[in-house]
Parts: C-alpha cells; structure tokens; sequence
C-alpha cells in the first residue's frame, strides 16, 4: 500500500529579510512534510525560525522586508509561493487555521466574543467557492456550537461576553473555536500555550489533542517547550538557526536524540528520575544571521565539532525508518564530558 500524499510540503525553502543592516538570513533550505491525520511539532530556541515558518505557509510575512529566494510551499499539491491574495483569502480560515500564542492581540476587545465569532464564521462561509451560504442566525447557532466544542464553560452566557471578561485560558478556547469555525484540514498552532500558566496550559493541550482526533486535524504544532510536543505530535522537527537539524517519530526522538543540538536540548529539561544536578546548558549562542558560518550552523556550540563541520552544511540523511539527521557525526555518542555536564 502506497504513503498517503502530504497534505503540506516544504521543499529547500530559503528567506530572507531586507533590513537597514544588512540582508538577514532566517531560512536556508528548510524542508519537511507533513501527512493527512498527523500532527508534527517543530522545536527550538528563540530565533530558530519556528514561527517564521508557520507564517510563510499563510503568507502572513510582509513583503519587503521579507524576500522568498527559492523553495516550494505545498498545500494539497498548490505551491502557495505562487498564490494571490485572491487565493490566500480563500485558504486562510476554510482549509489551512492557525492559533497565535496571545489571546488579547488576536481579539477585539470593543467587540464581544460571540459578534467576532459569527463575523469569523461569515467570513469563511463567503470565502467558500459554491455551496449553502449561512444567515445570520444559523451563524449563531454554528458559534455556540463551536464554543461548546472546545469546552468554554456556559457557553450561551460567553457569547455575549467580551475577551476582557474572560480568563487567558478562556480567551485561547474562543481563539481555537474561531480557528476552527471553518472546518480546515490544517491547523497551525503557534505557540498556543506560552502566555498561559500550567494548569491551563494542561488543560488547552488536552483540549488540541481531542480536537485533532475528533476532527481529522493535520496540525503543525510550533513550540520551543519539548514537554508539550511529546504530549500531542506524532512526529518532531528541530530547528536550529533556520535550518532544519533533525526529523523523527517522537517516540524516537526523545528515546534517542541522535543531533548534538537535540541532545542538548534534552538535556536541558528536568526529568523526575534525574537530580536536578544533572541538568546542562547548551554554551554560547546563536549564530549572527547577518553573516552565517558557512558549514553547519551550530558547531561553534557542538561538543562533537571537527574541523570538516566547518566547510559545508551537512545533508540530511537517513539513520533508520524516518530517522533525519543533518550531522556528520550522529552516529556518534556525545563525549564523556560533555554527557555528564
């Protein structure tokens, strides 16, 4: 039996941005795909380019200052590197959604939750080619229906509601209910936890990962928290300074990291079964993208580095299954040294 095709692809995908200091280099080659029913986390520090990424897909960058200088962009086999507005107008909402991480930039606060909300679903209704087109009322019913969906408590009573009335944790369900108001095959959800505290972030992953299971979702999950990754992905990315640095089922990569990066990031996280003496840091910093290493980003940091990491970026290759790793040395254990730091 053949693999199902990817309902998104990106193939060596590089951008730039124009700036008054120089042409800065946030993605070189990145590439991935993402599979109908999967949901896949991309990870990494601030600066990676994790929401850079998610935001090309919508074509949600400002151009100038960011430039496209080569790659491809798949939506069910559409490049949206080539897409109008026209069409984009037509994907965002009604097949490809996204989640931002902050509630109350993303809300109108002289508006209430249940107006925005049928203004979202009336939205997408005219955004669909053909088809019954919904009144009002029926725009209504499909609101409270969705507030129902994502758990909002009362949820007749917080239509009427303004986003200043609710708590965070609240304010993010209205979001995912708008997000999903329009029935996508694709959620992108960028950091949807990060301006909440952990109870409720509990509590949203629980939500996004019945939702994703109730609905059929592709997700593509943005978060720099592995914790929430290895709770609702199927399969993880690592990123580190635009470049895509290792690839694998979850499972997988949790149990064997096989890049120095996701070792050290890893390394990095609290585990009950280790004391807390165990934890590492990763030295140094990123790398200035003004002006790039011209071999493989991070061996200024890498415990494994030799100097023939420091000629060419390394290609990713196969270690076993769907095991990616952009690194010359991942068949390597990390040194004595730098394992116990």
């Amino acid at each position: 039996m053949s693999a199902p095709e990817p309902i998104l692809s990106m193939r060596d995908y590089r951008l730039v941005f124009d700036t008054f200091d120089g042409i800065y280099q946030a993605l070189d080659g990145v590439g991935f795909d993402l599979n109908p029913g999967e949901s896949l986390g991309i990870v990494g520090e601030t600066g990676c380019g994790k929401s850079i990424t998610a935001k090309s897909i919508l074509g949600l960058l400002p151009s100038p200052p960011a430039r496209v200088l080569s790659g491809e962009i798949l939506y069910r086999g559409q490049d949206l590197l080539k897409a109008s507005e026209r069409d984009f107008r037509r994907l965002r909402g009604t097949e490809i959604a996204m989640i931002f991480q902050d509630p109350m930039t993303y809300l109108n606060p002289v508006f209430t939750v249940g107006e925005q909300l049928v203004d979202a679903i009336l939205a997408h209704q005219r955004a669909k080619p053909g088809g019954e087109r919904m009144n009002k009322a029926a725009a209504k019913r499909h609101a409270i229906q969705m507030l129902a969906k994502v758990h909002l408590p009362n949820p007749e009573r917080q239509f009427t509601s303004y986003p200043h009335e609710l708590s965070g944790g609240m304010r993010q369900r209205v979001l995912i209910a708008m997000s999903l108001s329009g029935a996508p095959r694709l959620l992108i959800a960028d950091e949807p936890t990060t301006a909440l505290d952990v109870t409720i972030q509990a509590q949203i992953l629980d939500l996004i990962a019945e939702l994703i299971d109730d609905l059929n979702l592709s997700v593509l999950m943005i978060s720099h928290d592995l914790g929430v990754v290895a709770k609702v992905c199927d399969r993880v990315i690592v990123m580190y300074a635009g470049h895509v640095v290792e690839d694998a089922p979850v499972d997988q990569l949790f149990n064997d990291p096989r890049h120095p990066y996701t070792r050290g990031l890893l390394a990095s996280i609290p585990h009950p079964g280790r004391p807390p003496t165990s934890l590492s840091g990763i030295p140094g910093t990123l790398p200035n993208l003004y002006d790039p290493p011209r071999g493989c980003r991070f061996a200024a940091r890498c415990p494994l580095a030799v100097p023939a990491c420091t000629t060419a970026v390394p290609e990713k290759r196969h270690l076993s299954g769907n095991h990616l790793v952009a690194c010359i040395r991942a068949d390597e254990d990390l040194p004595a040294e730098a394992a116990d730091a």
